[in-house]
């Protein structure tokens, strides 16, 4: 029973870990302030070498950093700005805090799933928003980034909290919005060729 208890701890982790990972890919600083939050209530346990992310400090200083992503993306041109960084930040954050709340496995294991599950999701969703606000700048000229941003902002802060809630359910979510991003890439895909018949 110790060890089925372990594993199911060690997986509900993992969900944690690629649920704010996810979430990172939205907003780099929102999933590390809630999960700072969560763990200076002492609601979520952290790897020893992270506890210092759950002092009252980190609390104050990612929720500066916070507030300043989230305004720095209604800024027309800023917005589009950061895109060109939020990628690599994601992937970092997204690294961060897949080893910060997963425990109990060998550091080998833990950076592995850290960087391909954690970084990984967090540069996938990163980079499809990206290429959302290029395209919305592309066709509205910018008028329709502050709707985006805002849903941005909305998706991370609401997977931030369901995946500190219910991990597992938040996990889930991720792969479904993955399943999307596919299904829309192949709708582009498809597209392509058909112009060029046309053109031809």
């Amino acid at each position: 029973m110790d060890w089925i208890t372990s594993n199911f701890e060690i997986f509900v982790s993992i969900c944690l870990g690629i649920g704010l990972s996810a979430s990172a890919g939205f907003r780099v600083f929102v999933p590390l302030l809630f999960l700072s939050i969560a763990a200076y209530m002492d609601l979520v346990p952290l790897n020893e070498s992270w506890a210092w992310a759950g002092s009252l400090t980190s609390v104050i200083i990612l929720g500066v950093a916070a507030f300043v992503e989230l305004i720095a993306y209604y800024i027309p041109y800023v917005d589009n700005m950061l895109d060109t960084i939020t990628v690599p930040l994601a992937a970092i954050a997204g690294t961060a805090v897949m080893v910060s709340v997963v425990g109990d496995l060998d550091p080998v294991y833990t950076w592995t799933l850290a960087i391909i599950a954690g970084g990984g999701t967090a540069a996938s969703v990163a980079s499809t928003a990206g290429a959302a606000r290029l395209t919305s700048t592309a066709t509205t000229g910018g008028i329709g980034n502050p709707i985006i941003s805002t849903a941005e902002a909305g998706f991370s802060g609401i997977l931030s909290i369901l995946s500190l809630v219910a991990p597992v359910f938040a996990a889930i979510i991720v792969v479904l919005i993955f399943v999307a991003i596919r299904k829309l890439y192949k709708k582009l895909f498809k597209k392509k060729p058909l112009a060029r018949k046309e053109i031809e």
